[in-house]
């Protein structure tokens, strides 16, 4: 067992306004099962590449072991070739019967490696580069968001494969998989990182407990204050009245009172004005310590959606309904049965290449959605797939490579009122700094963020969301999971987040 010593970590991007981190020290043990979480763009990706020495920062990083780093960045000829022809190329010294070993703990057989990696499916490519990527011995790896675009099935095997290993940091906004598979948790917070021994559910629990002491204890420095301030107030007056007799007096009305008494109204006033600002400097004190208690305070904001009323109550109808790609053997589905009603929540859940994605596109096409993608190719369709008139949807693509250009332009191109657009994406943790550059440079989670932020400004009858979570922080999630409960939107997704599934979906239909 060896150490990673980060010790007075400072980093900040060129150009950028504040500091990722900030003279940030911890240790980490190389036979950890480490979960690296925190709101979208904190710095999570950049750690892993801090460890890897591929950004300058102030500060050190020690550690007697090497790091390997997944996902693999596979170019466009190697996905024309077979795994077993170009993965010395990902990590040197792979071997093969390692790799192969691996395979077979993932539930697959040395075949994967002898067919084109463009030609297997999303999660036969995950699976072969984590296979790769533990064939080595004595590295410690940096695992960045390993279930994305997963079916639950190839979720389960990931969850299970990385439980039965160690020495590794896994980031990831899956919870459940951060449950089963990590053993301490590395946090990183608004204004701090935190350490903690335990899964996520152990440390959000911690987290809740620490927050409402927090909250607790603003609310008894609140209430110092107030008083405070009305005891300044109140000596502040006194003294400013008495400061006005000084000078001039009714002998009539004061007739017990001398020329003489002018010192000693001095005297007492600039003693009263000393008070003042001894009670002025404490109030300073006090808001600062409350500041410094909120300032590493996950508040996140309650969001809104407008939902449309629609004079139908079934939206959606499916019959026996099936579809066939030109030229395919099989059918993606067929004979489908299902309807989404008003204030339904309906999830599709079915493996990758099933068809999911396919059948919300043709349900925009039948609606008429303006401006959405639908297909290239020629289907051929069986059975029934229809809409009420005048149905009006909000659809959340699972791409975001289309996202580019300013925000400003992107609210023009969909008729949507900025000011209100950025404060939906302030609610979902977007630094005010990320409006002036340009989408493209945003991360996935932070596009994702700005397709449900549109989605969820736009008035609909239904909202079609595929995989609208990947990348998102857990954060963002609970805060998407509120919203849904309280004002039911009437919904069809596709979401393998099995959390988000189970709380939010009304209905699941199993294609």
């Amino acid at each position: 067992m060896a150490q990673i010593n980060v010790s007075h970590l400072t980093f900040c991007y060129e150009g950028s306004f504040d500091n990722i981190f900030e003279d940030v020290s911890f240790s980490v043990d190389t036979d950890w099962k480490l979960g690296l979480v925190g709101r979208n763009g904190k710095g999570k990706t950049t750690f892993l590449r801090l460890l890897q020495g591929k950004l300058p920062c102030q500060g050190t990083i020690t550690a007697r072991t090497a790091f390997d780093y997944f996902p693999y960045a596979v170019s466009q000829e190697q996905r024309r070739l077979m795994p077993v022809e170009f993965m010395e190329e990902l990590k040197e010294g792979c071997e093969q019967w390692r790799v192969i070993r691996e395979l077979e703990e993932l539930g697959h057989g040395a075949e994967l490696l002898y067919r084109p990696f463009g030609s297997l499916s999303p999660g036969e490519q995950t699976k072969v580069l984590l296979a790769v990527l533990f064939s080595g011995e004595q590295d410690f790896l940096l695992i960045d968001e390993p279930t994305n675009h997963l079916d639950q099935a190839s979720r389960e095997i990931v969850k299970q494969y990385l439980a039965s290993k160690k020495g590794f940091i896994l980031v990831s906004h899956d919870r459940e998989l951060l449950d089963f598979c990590v053993d301490h948790v590395l946090a990183l917070n608004r204004k701090s990182i935190e350490l903690q021994c335990g899964n996520f559910s152990t440390w959000w629990e911690n987290r809740q407990r620490r927050d409402s002491f927090v909250q607790a204890e603003n609310e008894k420095h609140l209430r110092e204050i107030g008083k405070l301030k009305q005891a300044s107030a109140r000596a502040a007056d006194w003294a400013d009245r008495n400061e006005r007799t000084k000078i001039g007096f009714d002998p009539i009305e004061e007739h017990d009172r001398r020329k003489d008494t002018r010192g000693y109204i001095g005297a007492k006033t600039k003693k009263m004005q000393s008070r003042v600002k001894q009670l002025e400097k404490r109030i300073h004190r006090e808001i600062e310590e409350k500041e410094g208690l909120l300032e590493d305070l996950e508040q996140p904001a309650d969001l809104k959606i407008m939902p449309l009323r629609h004079h139908r109550e079934t939206l959606v109808n499916i019959r026996e309904y099936g579809i066939r790609y030109q030229g395919a053997e099989k059918p993606l589905f067929e004979e489908l049965t299902f309807s989404v009603s008003q204030g339904q929540r309906v999830a599709l859940h079915g493996s990758n290449g099933c068809g999911k994605s396919t059948l919300l596109k043709r349900i925009l096409g039948k609606a008429g959605a303006a401006g959405e993608p639908f297909f290239r190719e020629e289907i051929r369709e069986t059975g029934i797939c229809e809409t009420v008139s005048g149905l009006i949807i909000s659809y959340v693509n699972q791409d975001t490579s289309m996202l580019a250009g300013s925000i400003s332009d992107f609210c023009r191109e969909r008729n949507l009122e900025e000011s209100r657009f950025c404060a939906i994406l302030r609610q979902l943790d977007l630094e005010r700094g990320q409006f002036l550059k340009g989408m493209e440079d945003y991360s996935e989670g932070q596009r994702k963020k700005v397709l449900v932020a549109a989605s969820l400004l736009t008035p609909a009858h239904l909202y079609i969301w595929d995989e609208p979570l990947n990348y998102m922080d857990v954060f963002s999630r609970m805060q998407i999971e509120k919203l849904i409960l309280d004002y039911k939107p009437t919904m069809l997704f596709v979401e393998h987040d099995s959390r988000f599934r189970e709380k939010t979906a009304t209905k699941v239909i199993e294609l």
